[in-house]
């Protein structure tokens, strides 16, 4: 947007766009939760925005934008968040780590390094420049030069000293220590059918349910009774709520055992007791969610996991069989041991630690105990071998920690000293850095906006958020202006529409089902790339996928529409029908409402920005990339074209449908009360105005 409409007082020469006249700025605020950024609070005019000439191509007429820039800071060339293994087994992204917070590290103990609990001592930023590390797994490390990783022989530099000092260096062929990132894998989304699973896997495997009958004096009495009991709390109460969830209430008492204290849930209502018979029969069809959910709930109450080793025990050799199937379809090999004299088999996990932390890493598993690492010998993998060592050409924003070690485990490899942090440019449709690093806050939004919405002039039209900055963008979470937002909406009555890529939206879905009950309310997240290295290159300071599509289905379980926009379609790169059709796959199993798609725009400006991008990456498709876009700003007719002759067929085989849209509100099949029953996955093509308009700010 532009802010004309900020005019206050005197120009300055030198001030950002939309702070020219300065008698409207506030404040600037630098924080280090947000180190690289300038909040530049502002008190604004107007909230509300007017489109012109909306009517004839956009569902929309006005538009809402609580900032100018963007703190997602997606960026070309840079690695998606580190993920640091924490004490207890799980992972989290460095920006997320915390003084005091206990992860693991490593130290020499006699002739071996050991893997050991340590806690984080303090935390800081700096600026270097950045250099990429590629592993033969598919492991990619972003540090500065200065930094160290542990190798096969010892401590290595990422690149050498200058002249005429020495040291050692990483070079091809080297071999990390570690685990790495296994291979890229991506936790599972906890939805309805990975909740089954687990309660199959969980209750099959360690359950009890009982039917049965007993006489007295005056009649015969027939039982009914489930029954779990665990020493493991944490994988006791995922059972009670996942049944809650599904229906089924049960009851917690102390279990007596004569080993460790145990506590059980338990049923002895006959139609619950059916209800957890029919839950745990595993389906004819079999979605991967589902098996996720089965292997951590088999895991949860079967599997043992020391120095190393992961295994299933059971007698049944069916069940160990659906084991085996299951870690098969999410890329784990598996061996079968036994049967034992008593009858008892295994299943292990073939493949070491890497093969372990992959399957960790997708399944999720509740009890921390079974991933606890204490004590390790810390080995290494050919897998981790370093393919190369790539200079970025640019400074960046790097994260470091100090810990009781003086290291810690970083993308599954033993490192310490300055990783990269997602805090450089965004690269929006019209902006550079100053767009990307100067966060425009508008502060007194929420109260403007009542104001506006109050006028008696105030028809009531559609209102679209997101389509220019992203409004659960990081900064968001320091400002909280949405909630303000949808509350004053929904009070005026008027229907409004959420676009974004942020995963913050889901810490405002009980007000946006509150909005659901007085105004229709639509909401889009933008997923645009499928492939999880490719969407770590073009946009590692957004969440991932795997988390985009896991906040689609928080909202539409939540009973809320919620649309993908499937936007930009990158020629060459996410336009193959291999990937049309696994991106259609995974959001039709998040449940979404509908689909948006058309292929990249490129305004002036984000045009050479991708250029340059494309040039450094992909300089193969140079050439195809200036036969398409070199007379303009869309991708030509025939290209569109053909796109729509690969993806339709794709849309047939999903049974997606075109949505109906709202003439009055602008929505997608937007109801005034939504339910997230019975909905069917839509899709809609978008001519290319509209889709320059509405393309979420990727580049």
């Amino acid at each position: 947007m532009r802010w004309s409409g900020q005019e206050l007082s005197v120009e300055a020469d030198d001030a950002l766009p939309g702070l020219a006249r300065l008698g409207n700025l506030v404040r600037s605020v630098q924080t280090p939760e947000f180190a690289g950024l300038t909040f530049h609070e502002v008190l604004a005019k107007s909230a509300l925005n007017h489109v012109p000439g909306a009517a004839t191509s956009l569902p929309f007429g006005w538009t809402i934008n609580p900032y100018r820039g963007c703190s997602h800071q997606c960026v070309f060339c840079l690695a998606p968040d580190t993920m640091i293994l924490m004490a207890d087994g799980t992972e989290k992204p460095l920006r997320d780590v915390q003084i005091g917070d206990e992860i693991y590290g490593t130290e020499s103990q006699g002739r071996y390094r050991r893997y050991v609990r340590t806690t984080v001592r303090a935390k800081w930023t700096t600026r270097k420049r950045a250099f990429r590390v590629d592993l033969a797994d598919g492991t990619v490390l972003t540090a500065s030069g200065d930094h160290r990783f542990l190798t096969a022989r010892g401590w290595k530099y990422v690149q050498p000293a200058s002249r005429p000092a020495q040291r050692p260096y990483l070079t091809t062929n080297n071999r990390l220590m570690g685990f790495g990132t296994a291979g890229g894998a991506v936790p599972i989304s906890q939805g309805a059918d990975y909740r089954g699973g687990y309660l199959s896997g969980m209750i099959r495997g360690d359950g009890m349910i009982f039917h049965g009958s007993y006489s007295d004096v005056r009649r015969v009495r027939d039982i009914h009774r489930f029954r779990l009991a665990l020493t493991d709390f944490e994988a006791l109460e995922r059972t009670r709520q996942y049944l809650r969830e599904f229906g089924v209430e049960t009851l917690l008492r102390e279990f007596p055992s004569p080993g460790q204290p145990m506590k059980a849930i338990h049923t002895a209502k006959r139609a619950d007791v059916a209800k957890i018979e029919r839950l745990i029969e595993p389906p004819d069809r079999r979605s991967l969610e589902w098996e996720a959910g089965f292997l951590a709930g088999v895991f949860d109450a079967e599997g043992s996991w020391s120095r190393g080793i992961a295994r299933f025990t059971n007698k049944s050799l069916q069940m160990l069989s659906e084991v085996r199937d299951a870690l098969t379809r999410i890329g784990v090999a598996s061996v079968l041991e036994g049967p034992r004299p008593n009858g008892i088999a295994s299943v292990r996990i073939a493949g070491g630690l890497p093969a372990c932390r992959r399957f960790f890493r997708v399944v999720q598993p509740a009890i921390s105990r079974k991933l606890n690492m204490d004590g390790w010998s810390v080995t290494t993998s050919s897998d981790l071998t370093v393919m190369s060592v790539v200079d970025l050409g640019v400074e960046i924003d790097l994260i470091d920690i100090s810990t009781g070690t003086g290291d810690f485990i970083a993308n599954g490899v033993i490192s310490h000293n300055c990783f990269a942090r997602n805090t450089h440019t965004y690269l929006d449709l019209d902006a550079g850095r100053d767009f990307d690093t100067q966060i425009i806050v508008k502060v007194n939004l929420v109260e403007v906006l009542e104001r506006e919405l109050a006028r008696p002039s105030w028809q009531r039209p559609n209102v679209a958020l997101g389509t220019n900055t992203d409004p659960y963008q990081r900064a968001e979470g320091r400002y909280r202006l949405m909630p303000g937002v949808i509350a004053a909406l929904a009070a005026s009555d008027t229907p409004f529409s959420i676009l974004t890529k942020g995963t913050l939206l889901r810490r405002d879905i009980p007000l946006l089902q509150a909005a659901a009950e007085r105004v229709p309310v639509e909401t889009a997240m933008s997923i645009a790339i499928y492939d999880d290295e490719l969407q770590r290159s073009i946009e590692p300071g957004a969440p991932s996928t795997a988390a985009r599509l896991a906040t689609v289905r928080a909202v539409r379980d939540a009973g809320l529409p919620c649309s993908v926009f499937l936007m930009p379609v990158l020629p060459f790169l996410t336009d193959s029908r291999q990937h049309l059709e696994r991106a259609l796959e995974a959001i039709a199993d998040a449940g979404a409402t509908g689909v948006a798609y058309s292929a990249l725009h490129l305004r002036p400006g984000a045009k050479e920005w991708f250029a340059a991008w494309l040039s450094r990456v992909h300089p193969e498709l140079v050439p195809r990339y200036r036969a398409l876009y070199g007379a303009g700003a869309y991708a030509p007719k025939e290209y569109r074209r053909q796109l729509a002759a690969r993806i339709r067929p794709l849309l047939r085989r999903y049974g997606l449908e075109r949505p109906n849209v709202d003439p009055a509100t602008g929505s997608m099949g937007a109801r005034p009360r939504p339910s997230a029953r019975g909905s069917r996955v839509l899709a809609v093509e978008l001519g290319p105005a509209a889709a320059a308009a509405l393309q979420p700010t990727l580049f």
